[in-house]
């Protein structure tokens, strides 16, 4: 598992990227991408199967008797 991002890692990032934060910026910046990347893991931990991608889905050309 990766380290979360602390608040002064953020700010060498954003200043390599050209965007450099505000004042106090930091912390929050630091605490949006860590719950970002929390959740992109647990994504990335489901099984999706054979589920098709949501470009195959087609609004209202469903089998109607379907259960779901």
């Amino acid at each position: 598992m990766t380290s979360e991002l602390t608040p002064q890692e953020a700010a060498r990032g954003s200043l390599r990227a050209g965007l450099p934060l505000g004042d106090g910026r930091h912390e929050a910046v630091a605490m949006t991408a860590n719950h970002i990347h929390s959740v992109i893991s647990r994504l990335r931990e489901l099984d999706f199967g054979e589920t098709p991608p949501a470009s195959s889905y087609r609004a209202g050309e469903g089998n109607p008797d379907a259960t779901v």
